[in-house]
């Protein structure tokens, strides 16, 4: 009886394993497949700053906050 259940035992921790490391592979390759960083730092990117009203130096409010009434 515990023969057969140390083998049930180590046959999910290697099942266990195999599906962590097919997992990992999954992963790895879905990174590989996507650039989040541009090659040269800076270029490309732009820094959002709010716009001010040339007429009183005043900052206006971000979209989503004019929607709201």
């Amino acid at each position: 009886m515990t023969v057969i259940a140390v083998a049930v035992l180590l046959v999910v921790i290697v099942v266990g394993v195999v599906l962590i490391h097919r997992l990992n592979v999954q992963h790895s390759e879905r990174i590989a497949a996507f650039h989040y960083s541009n090659v040269l730092p800076g270029i490309g990117r732009r820094i959002r700053r709010r716009r001010r009203s040339a007429a009183d130096g005043t900052v206006e409010a971000p979209h989503h906050d004019r929607d709201r009434g």
